[in-house]
């Protein structure tokens, strides 16, 4: 039985969905295609028909991880509350959910290269928001110093148990740095955090 283009297209992005979740959570390898064609509600022989490989719906899952990112910092009022979500418990506690940069960058650096090449977009892409947050043109040192130790505090914080002094600490501290940093310097009103 044939089904319609819209229906194969629908079917094609809720595996990029359920992947996109899947490998923030669980790593790349540490999910099989069967698993993800079931996240998806689809049967798992049906893959191929969608992708050529699961590096190519790798790529594809992690655009889609990066551009759900970019609208949650489109959806922050400034800078401050950007900072107050990424570096939330909530968030360290749902990497399905939160910033690809702090659920896969130990895992990606073992991928194939095209793989690679879309996580440094998606990361370039969150570091030029920043940058344009702080106020644009000549704040890229900052924006990155920012992005690096705003992903590193949430990797940090999921490393150790959650019941741990330090998996709070990490992230309180990381944020109460990063506001004091912010608060000494001008940054730009209502900054734009798409990139």
């Amino acid at each position: 039985m044939r089904i319609s283009r819209e229906k194969v297209r629908e079917n094609r992005e809720r595996v990029v969905t359920a992947a996109a979740e899947l490998f923030r959570a669980q790593g790349f390898e540490g999910v099989a295609v069967p698993e993800l064609m079931k996240a998806a509600g689809l049967t798992h022989g049906g893959f191929y028909n969608h992708f050529e490989s699961k590096e190519a719906l790798a790529r594809e899952a992690l655009e889609s991880a990066w551009a759900a990112m970019a609208e949650e910092r489109g959806r922050a009022r400034d800078l401050p509350q950007l900072l107050r979500g990424y570096l939330s418990k909530a968030a360290r506690n749902a990497p399905g959910k939160a910033c690809p940069a702090a659920a896969l960058a130990g895992d990606v650096r073992r991928q194939p290269a095209s793989v690679r090449a879309t996580f440094a977009d998606g990361l370039d892409g969150m570091v030029e928001s920043i940058e344009t947050a702080l106020g644009g043109v000549g704040h890229r040192t900052q924006a990155v110093g920012l992005v690096a130790r705003m992903v590193g505090a949430i990797m940090l914080s999921r490393a150790v148990p959650d019941d741990h002094p330090l998996a709070t600490e990490l992230l309180e501290m990381t944020l109460k740095a990063a506001l004091d940093e912010l608060a000494n310097e001008p940054v730009a009103p209502g900054g734009d955090f798409r990139a």
